[in-house]
């Protein structure tokens, strides 16, 4: 993937400033160094900083489509572009390079909007079409690939980070308080808002297309939820066998590339499964690659030796400690670009910089499966809940639950609580956010920690039941599962798992990850699939399962779902951390801050640090108080208006009035 920037002025000519546009692309070489291009007329300025992937030698964007009238930056991958770039010579385009963004051009060219229902991939672009004046915006329909836009002034600045939108020294720095409260709700912020006022991000599945006369953006794709009487109703092996061609096929398409493709591995189903299929059906010395954790609770590295014999791959382990989570905890707060609830990201972010000193770019991996195929506890959990409610009651039912939390139920004293605490709700099993209120609201705890000002701020705002008037009008029809895995696909996945701990994290050390379980056809495939077929029982991900039966070792499809998480409190607050971490926490630099209780947090740390009766909500505040205060140093108070090092593009289109053209490279 890469990275793309972009001013264009709304409303006629106006003036665009190539420092500027130098500035934006600059920030973002880390998610692509391999070259860069500007492209700037009287209206609009483009900028790209490539990861080559497609088409070494002669990929360089902007790219053009024949008379020069459109003009576009790509970030991401199309894979199903051989077949497109075929139909298009065959309708007489022309192409001069072999790349994938130069197919989206074409196809733009030819079909215009409807272009973005023929693309299977991951990718966030802009055209601009030089003849209408007419800006296009897209991203692709799970969110994999980042953009965001501010429109100021007459203006609408975007980029694939929002540090590249604050290069332009007008634009103002402040942290967004509604966007605090649905992180503190949601571990993220709700689709449209990012952590900073004024500057929003393109949803998955939308378009945004502006010209002199209109900004309209609008909805290509949603995550589908059919009706029932849309199902379909195949037997066992019939779904099987489809599936298995598709997540094949989507595998397949995912390792075109000019480039070395690689995998992760940490020994769970999912990326298990991938790299399996890979192994077995494409390249027989596929590399992959691991954490193996201090922490023997977070620890998966046993189960991925024994799948790196069985497969015999080429596999590499990384080892982290809490000391390193705790180093590279501010790193990668500058490339999340918002608070974060846990430290999950950070061994991603080495294991990412692992996987580039290793030679790679490309990583398939296994994001998306859990939540397509019913593979999280909270499905399982919602689905007891429900028929519990049924009879709330029956102790029978209420035993259930332990069967699917087995290692917080250990300790007998503690289950009439924990049993109290997952009875939450029963009375409103009809609730349409029944199977996520109780986790929302138990997380929502940490807003306690608020500071007065910052609830002022705040107000009256309700940040779930903000998410009530999002769901689509059919919801309540459709079954348990169906509501629960759309609620966690669109809030989640995309705003959280897919940004947090997969884009940001991997293209900070520019390498790109494909996660092939979220190939648009197996989505909308398995969204017709009846839910018995994803949870059977309480045994998760049945129908997954099947289609791994044979290429898997049987304990490894038997094994329990095992989240991935990281130490949090054992990382940040280590008495020998740095002076930085104990600066952020402490009551000085929290107080100037402002954003939380000076006096509960420091009676939070205390409590931390004598590791007596901590919850994981405990666990959670003190990573989102870190955090915040760590996006507010860099972000607000010590953000650096200019990049640390030169910037010339390789490239540089210059077509405003009296210029001739062409500065550099070759078009």
């Amino acid at each position: 993937m890469c990275g793309i920037i972009g001013i264009c002025h709304i409303n006629g000519p106006g003036k665009i400033s190539l420092d500027t546009l130098n500035k934006m692309t600059a920030v973002l070489r880390h998610r692509g160094a391999d070259e860069s291009g500007i492209y700037i007329d009287n209206h609009i300025g483009l900028g790209h900083a490539r990861l080559s992937i497609i088409d070494l030698t002669s990929g360089t964007q902007p790219i053009h489509n024949e008379d020069k009238t459109l003009w576009i930056v790509f970030n991401g991958e199309i894979f199903n572009y051989p077949e497109l770039r075929k139909q298009l010579l065959n309708d007489g385009h022309h192409f001069y390079t072999t790349t994938d963004t130069e197919v989206v051009l074409h196809l733009y060219e030819r079909d215009g909007l409807k272009c973005l229902n023929l693309l299977n991939g991951q990718f966030a672009f802009a055209i601009w079409d030089s003849s209408k004046k007419q800006l296009f915006l897209a991203r692709d329909r799970m969110g994999i690939c980042p953009l965001h836009y501010t429109i100021q002034n007459g203006y609408i600045y975007f980029a694939s980070e929002i540090k590249s939108l604050f290069m332009e020294k007008k634009i103002h720095r402040e942290i967004n308080p509604i966007a605090l409260d649905q992180i503190f709700t949601f571990w993220a912020p709700l689709p449209n808002v990012t952590a900073f006022k004024n500057i929003n991000e393109l949803e998955p599945g939308q378009f945004l297309q502006i010209d002199e006369d209109n900004i309209n953006i609008k909805e290509y794709w949603h995550f589908p939820i059919p009706p029932r009487n849309e199902h379909i109703d195949p037997s066992p092996e019939e779904l099987t066998e489809e599936l298995t061609h598709l997540l094949s096929d989507a595998v397949r398409i995912r390792l075109i590339a000019d480039v070395t493709v690689g995998s992760y591995l940490s020994g769970g189903l999912d990326s298990s499964g991938i790299t399996a299929l890979i192994a077995k059906q494409f390249n027989h010395d596929v590399q992959s690659f691991g954490i193996r954790f201090e922490e023997s609770d977070f620890d998966e590295s046993p189960y991925q030796k024994q799948l790196a014999s069985f497969l015999n791959v080429n596999h590499k382990e990384l080892a982290i400690s809490n000391d390193d989570i705790a180093y590279h905890f501010s790193e990668i707060l500058w490339h999340s670009e918002k608070p974060i609830l846990r430290t999950a990201p950070v061994p991603l972010f080495l294991l990412s910089k692992h996987v580039s000193e290793n030679g790679l770019k490309v990583i398939l991996t296994g994001e998306g499966a859990d939540e397509i195929f019913g593979g999280y506890n909270i499905f399982k959990e919602t689905l007891i809940r429900k028929f519990w409610a049924r009879k709330p009651e029956n102790q029978n039912r209420a035993d259930l639950i332990t069967r699917i939390y087995p290692n917080i139920f250990k300790n007998p004293l503690l289950k009439k609580s924990l049993i109290k605490f997952f009875a939450q709700g029963l009375d409103k099993a009809d609730d349409p956010l029944f199977s996520h209120l109780i986790r929302w609201n138990n997380t929502k705890r940490i807003k306690t920690f608020f500071s007065d000002d910052l609830k002022k701020e705040i107000g009256e705002y309700d940040c779930i039941e903000e998410i009530r008037q999002l769901i689509p009008d059919h919801f309540d029809t459709c079954s348990s599962l169906t509501k629960a895995q759309y609620l966690e696909s669109t809030i989640f996945l995309s705003n959280y798992l897919l940004s947090s701990q997969g884009d940001r994290v991997a293209m900070a050390h520019g390498v790109e990850t494909r996660p092939p379980f979220l190939d648009h056809r197996i989505i909308e495939f398995m969204a017709r699939v009846p839910s018995v077929w994803k949870i059977l029982g309480l045994n998760e991900k049945h129908i997954l399962k099947k289609v791994f039966k044979g290429i898997l070792p049987k304990n490894i499809i038997d094994r329990p779902k095992n989240p991935y998480r990281a130490p949090i409190q054992q990382s940040l607050l280590a008495s020998h951390n740095s002076e930085f971490i104990k600066d952020m926490l402490g009551e000085t630099e929290i107080q100037k801050t402002g954003y939380f209780n000076t006096k509960k947090v420091t009676a939070l740390i205390k409590k931390l640090n004598a590791k007596k009766n901590i919850n994981e909500v405990e666990g959670m505040a003190i990573a989102g108080i870190l955090s915040t205060q760590i996006i507010d140093y860099q972000y607000i108070k010590n953000f650096p208006l200019t990049p640390d090092s030169p910037f010339k593009p390789n490239i540089m289109i210059d077509r405003r009035s009296g210029n001739n053209g062409l500065f550099a490279g070759n078009q």
